[in-house]
C-alpha cells in the first residue's frame, strides 16, 4: 500500500513538472511561427518521419504552411519553404539570416573558425578573401579552366584504357577531388596514389556519416550523447585525419613559400597571414586556413562528384537526351578540340540539361543551416536573435508554380520558345544570399567541362535497359544520394 502511494506521488510530481515545462516552453516561443506541439526535451522528435528530415518537413508543410516551427529536441527551428519565401529571407533580409548554427559534431574541431561555420565578424572578411582567391586563381598559377580541361583529358585517357568494360560510378570522385586539390594545394594526384585514395575514402565516409541518423540525433542531444560512443566519434576521428593531412601540406608550403610567386590558395593565404599578423582583428589565422581548406575539400569533392554520378545515371535512363547533347556538341565544338567555358553560350540545350540534372536530383535539399543574427520580423512573425532557420531548397527546385510537373525530368523547361536558355527564379541549387555556396563558380565550370568532354568522346552503356534503371536515391535525408551503378564508356570514334 505504501509503495502504491509513493508511486502515485512520484507520477503526480513528474506529470506536474511535464505540464509546467510544456507551458513555459509555449510562452517562451509564442512569437514563433506555428508548428506541431513539442514535448519537453524531446521536442517534435517523435513526429519525425523515419525516412529523414526532408520527408518530415515536407509532411509538416502540408499542415502548417510554408513557414513553421519544429522543435529539434529542446531547440526551436524555423522552417522556410517556397521560392518567394526563401528569396525574401536570403536576398531581401540576407543580413538578418546570415548567421550559422553551431554544428555539434564539428564543434571540437571548428570552434567557429573558417568561413562556412563562423559566426564572428571575421567570416565576411574571410569569405571575400576566398572568393578573391578563386577569381585570381590565374595569378602565378594555371587558370581553373585549364586545370579542369587537363583533368578531363586525364579522365578521358583513363576511360579509354577501360576498353568499354563496366566501371563503378564512384570514379567521378577522383576528378572532382583533383580540381579542388589543384586549387588548394597546387597539385593533382594520380588516381592510383595511395595517399590520395585514403583521402577520398575519408572524405566519402565523413560526408556519409554527417548525414546519418546517429549524427542527427547527436545534434539534438550532444550535451548528453558526447559521453557515449557513436557516429559522432567516428566522424570526428576521420575529420581529424583529413585535417592532419592538410596541416602537413601547409607546413611544407611554409617551408618553400615564395611571396612573389604564390602557387595556390595555401600560399596566397600564408602571404596574407604574414601581412596581417600585427592586426588582432584580422581573420588570418592558421586554424582558419586549415578549416577553410577542409570545408572546400569536403564540399567541393562530394557535391560535384555526386552531381556527376546523377548526371550520367540520368543519361543512361534518358538516352535520347544524351544523343541530343552529343549532336549539339558535335555541331558547335566538333571532335578536334576540347570544350571550353566560352562554348556555354552556344550550347543552350546542354546547359539546360545540366540545370535540369541539378534541379531534378537536388542533392542538398535542406542546404546549410542558418541562424537569425538579430530579432527579425518575417511573414508576420518575430524570429528572435539566435533562432535556427532551415531553408528547404527542395521546395523551390520542385515548386510547381515555377516548374510544371516538377517530378519529371525535362531539360526543355530551361529553354524559351527560340531554344535559348532562360532564367528561373526558383533555380537555386547553391542556395542564395550572403552565404551562398563559395564554390558555385568552380562547380559549374567542372560540371560543364566534365559533362561535355565525356559525351564528346564516349557513348554510354550499362547492363540494364532504360526502363529498368531505378532512380530511387540510396539515401534521402539531409542529402539525396543517387544509387550506385555500373557504366561503360564506349569510344565514339570506334562505335
Amino acid at each position: 500500500m505504501e509503495f502504491s502511494v509513493l508511486l502515485l506521488l512520484v507520477l503526480t510530481v513528474f506529470t506536474g513538472l511535464f505540464l509546467l515545462l510544456s507551458r513555459n516552453h509555449s510562452k517562451k516561443h509564442e512569437c514563433l511561427p506555428p508548428g506541431p506541439r513539442p514535448l519537453p526535451v524531446l521536442g517534435n522528435l517523435l513526429q519525425m518521419d523515419r525516412k529523414g528530415l526532408l520527408n518530415s518537413f515536407l509532411k509538416m508543410r502540408e499542415q502548417y504552411g510554408d513557414v513553421f516551427t519544429v522543435h529539434m529536441g529542446p531547440r526551436p527551428v524555423v522552417i522556410v519553404c517556397g521560392t518567394k519565401n526563401i528569396r525574401e529571407a536570403l536576398v531581401d533580409k540576407g543580413d538578418a539570416f546570415s548567421g550559422r548554427r553551431n554544428i555539434a559534431v564539428m564543434s571540437p574541431l571548428f570552434q567557429e573558425y573558417g568561413n562556412v561555420f563562423g559566426n564572428n565578424k571575421r567570416w565576411k572578411f574571410l569569405r571575400k578573401f576566398v572568393l578573391a582567391s578563386m577569381r585570381d586563381i590565374g595569378m602565378g598559377m594555371r587558370s581553373i579552366e585549364k586545370q579542369i580541361q587537363e583533368e578531363a583529358q586525364c579522365l578521358v585517357e583513363e576511360l579509354h584504357n577501360t576498353n568499354g568494360t563496366l566501371q563503378d560510378s564512384i570514379l567521378f570522385h577522383s576528378v572532382s577531388a583533383n580540381i579542388i586539390c589543384s586549387f588548394i594545394f597546387g597539385k593533382r594526384f594520380s588516381y592510383q596514389d595511395p595517399e590520395f585514395l585514403r583521402l577520398l575514402e575519408l572524405l566519402s565516409q565523413s560526408f556519409s556519416l554527417l548525414g546519418s541518423f546517429s549524427c542527427q540525433m547527436y545534434e539534438l542531444f550532444s550535451g548528453f550523447l558526447k559521453y557515449f560512443p557513436g557516429s559522432h566519434r567516428e566522424v570526428l576521428k576521420k575529420m581529424r585525419e583529413i585535417i592532419a593531412f592538410i596541416r602537413r601540406i601547409v607546413e611544407k608550403h611554409r617551408e618553400t613559400l615564395d611571396c612573389t610567386a604564390p602557387r595556390d590558395f595555401i600560399d596566397t593565404y600564408l602571404i596574407q597571414m604574414d601581412k596581417e599578423k600585427s592586426d588582432p582583428n584580422a581573420g588570418f589565422h592558421q586554424k582558419n586556413l586549415i578549416i577553410t581548406a577542409f570545408v572546400l575539400l569536403l564540399s567541393g569533392t562530394e557535391t560535384t562528384s555526386t552531381t556527376l554520378r546523377c548526371a550520367f545515371l540520368l543519361m543512361l535512363k534518358y538516352p535520347h537526351v544524351a544523343e541530343r547533347v552529343q549532336k549539339e556538341i558535335d555541331q558547335v565544338v566538333g571532335s578536334h578540340r576540347a570544350p571550353t567555358l566560352n562554348d556555354r553560350t552556344n550550347l543552350p540545350y546542354t546547359v539546360a540539361v545540366i540545370h535540369e540534372i541539378q534541379r531534378f536530383w537536388d542533392i542538398a535539399p535542406i542546404g546549410m543551416p542558418h541562424a537569425a543574427v538579430t530579432d527579425t520580423h518575417f511573414r508576420g512573425y518575430m524570429i528572435p536573435k539566435g533562432t535556427d532557420v532551415f531553408f528547404i531548397l527542395n521546395t523551390a527546385l520542385h515548386d510547381p508554380n515555377y516548374f510544371k510537373n516538377p517530378e519529371t525530368f525535362n531539360p526543355e523547361r530551361f529553354l524559351d520558345s527560340n531554344g535559348a536558355l532562360k532564367k528561373n527564379d526558383a533555380f537555386m541549387p547553391f542556395s542564395l544570399g550572403k552565404r551562398t555556396c563559395l564554390g558555385e563558380g568552380m562547380a559549374c565550370a567542372e560540371l560543364f567541362l566534365f559533362f561535355t568532354t565525356i559525351l564528346q568522346n564516349f557513348n554510354l552503356a550499362t547492363t540494364k535497359t532504360p526502363e529498368d534503371i531505378d532512380l530511387t536515391p540510396k539515401k534521402c535525408s539531409v542529402n539525396i544520394i543517387p544509387p550506385l551503378y555500373k557504366i561503360s564508356f564506349l569510344l565514339r570514334s570506334e562505335d
